[in-house]
């Protein structure tokens, strides 16, 4: 039978790991198997600048964890398991883990986790990963916005310099 100061700080990591699922806007499961001290010291780096907390974790007390939120991870936690979590970018998780695989020719994989409560595959995961920042996102969308108001400000601008210039703009480029 462990002892009771064992027993608490089992429960003390539970109860950090559990605060983390239930705060993270995403959770990813990560197989870190292949992987060099080197390497893991690039992809932790990376995880930090995008604020993503990452670390390997005991699958037993993980899954301890997850169950106090209501999520089973049962076929996910076994063997080498490292999480990665964040409260911001749901999707940085995935797409740095599969940035680095693919550049680093490393057979590290994601196992599964969850993104806004929702639980998904390692599949699901992996397409997360294939997508731009969610600031990229965001910026394609804006500019697509401002492509309209784009065209019609230059069409403007045009029959503005026509009128000016006394000559259509086609006969000045043609001359």
């Amino acid at each position: 039978m462990p002892n009771a100061k064992v027993l608490e700080s089992k429960k003390a990591v539970v109860e950090a790991l559990s605060g983390k699922i239930k705060e993270a806007t995403s959770v990813v499961f990560v197989d870190y198997k292949g992987i060099t001290v080197a390497q893991d010291t690039a992809l932790r780096k990376q995880f930090r600048d995008a604020g993503v907390d990452y670390a390997v974790v005991k699958n037993t007390l993980t899954r301890f964890a997850a169950k106090e939120n209501g999520y089973d991870f049962d076929e996910v936690l076994n063997g080498t398991t490292a999480m990665a979590s964040t409260t911001g970018d749901p999707i940085a998780p995935a797409r740095i883990v599969c940035e680095f695989a693919k550049k680093n020719k490393l057979a590290m994989s994601i196992k599964g986790g969850l993104v806004e409560g929702s639980v998904l595959t390692g599949e699901q995961l992996s397409g997360f990963g294939e997508l731009p920042s969610k600031n990229a996102l965001v910026a394609q969308v804006l500019g697509t916005f401002l492509a309209p108001i784009s065209s019609l400000a230059f069409v403007l601008d045009q029959i503005r310099e026509q009128k000016e210039g006394g000559a259509p703009a086609a006969e000045t480029a043609e001359a």
